[in-house]
């Protein structure tokens, strides 16, 4: 009987991973769509982050962006461009990295509380995670740049990428959890 109630458990283990498996392959993926900036390039990281957390919640969520960091730093060439090593969490795009977790508890946060059930909200609730990812990058960011050059640098260029991939995003979400959740 407990061979039985094991491989039950098994599936319903793999059912309730795949999402997250599956959030962790998309944001390497869409970390390979760079456009070279220094010291921080543009990438579409953040769209994969904003999803994750925002269909998948809390929970699953920060697992999946852990896991994405956690691959990264032990060699899969997950970071922008196929980059990799835990040396990136040290260098000017660490604090972004970082960042990623906090987008991720906020955001899926926001989702598991119904804030994804208008475009509106769902915007902004995006737009809330963004400003973390931009703040926690930043700390990480002054180590390499000047303090007057911060907000140049490592925030203004991104906001209208940003923008968009928010657009995108919360157009997505609130379509993608009613489909998780059947």
């Amino acid at each position: 009987m407990s061979i039985i109630r094991t491989a039950a458990t098994g599936k319903e283990t793999v059912r309730e991973l795949t999402p997250v498996f599956s959030a962790i392959l998309f944001i390497a993926l869409l970390s390979q769509i760079v456009i070279p900036f220094k010291p921080v390039p543009f990438t579409g990281q953040t769209l994969g982050i904003l999803l994750s957390a925002g269909i998948l919640g809390r929970k699953k969520g920060m697992l999946a962006v852990l896991s994405y960091i956690l691959l990264g730093t032990m060699g899969m060439p997950f970071f922008a461009g196929g980059d990799f090593g835990i040396a990136r969490l040290a260098g000017p795009t660490g604090g972004y990295l970082i960042g990623f977790i906090a987008a991720a508890f906020i955001v899926g946060s926001l989702s598991d509380r119904g804030y994804f059930t208008t475009y509106r909200s769902a915007v902004l609730s995006m737009a809330a995670g963004n400003v973390l990812i931009y703040a926690v990058g930043l700390m990480g960011l002054y180590r390499f740049i000047r303090i007057s050059d911060l907000m140049a640098t490592g925030v203004i260029p991104f906001i209208p990428g940003d923008m968009i991939k928010i657009l995108i995003a919360a157009s997505i979400v609130p379509f993608s959890r009613n489909l998780l959740r059947k």
